[in-house]
């Protein structure tokens, strides 16, 4: 099943867009779906590792082809990193608006959130198994929307202390127009993102 999925953003059209509006009508809003092609993921250390970027396609969008990974997340015991996601849409032209799609998440940070989770021991920092099951378990957001809420385009992260091989590590991007606040959930909106990738510790 793929996990790319439509990004809806909220665009206000006005009423020259209609063939029979009027001057002065109210502009309405309309929601224009985007499409998330690549999910790339940098892991930049605080000190004395390498950074690690990974990526997540899906080419064709929701065609046939299934989402493919370039390679498993290799981070180093107790090491802290910063971790940013990056969303594009290949399909459309770099100087389109339509492909930078983490500059829109941004734009549009009060409609969205990212939540993690992850298996038992792989962090330090945030310990646990994520948020996604729980909203209340800590993720160590860098970014917040217009009202002081976490957005998750970056977030930190420490390295646990043991060996972990093969371990997943999922990425969940939920659209919330008028639902997100303190206390909204992964179950609250629509998945605009889910995808797995697999986790080293070493």
């Amino acid at each position: 099943m793929k996990s790319f999925k439509f990004l809806s953003l909220t665009l206000v059209v006005g009423s020259l867009n209609f063939l029979t509006g009027c001057g002065n009508e109210d502009p309405v809003k309309e929601d224009i779906p985007e499409l998330i092609t690549k999910a790339t993921v940098t892991f930049t250390p605080s000190t004395g590792a390498p950074i690690i970027i990974i990526t997540a396609t899906d080419p064709d969008g929701k065609g046939p082809q299934s989402i493919a990974t370039n390679g498993p997340i290799n981070l180093t015991r107790n090491i802290s990193y910063t971790l940013s996601i990056q969303l594009i849409n290949e399909l459309a032209k770099s100087t389109d608006p339509e492909y930078d799609i983490t500059a829109q998440v941004q734009e549009e940070g009060y409609e969205h959130q990212f939540y993690f989770s992850w298996t038992d021991g792989v962090f330090s920092d945030p310990a646990g198994n994520g948020n996604i099951d729980n909203r209340a378990d800590k993720i160590n957001y860098k970014d917040k929307d217009k009202n002081n809420l976490p957005i998750g385009i970056s977030t930190d992260w420490k390295a646990g202390t043991t060996t972990s091989t093969g371990t997943p590590f999922r990425i969940v991007l939920k659209h919330q127009p008028d639902l997100k606040s303190a206390t909204s959930t992964f179950n609250d909106g629509e998945t605009d993102l889910d995808v797995t990738f697999t986790i080293n510790v070493n």
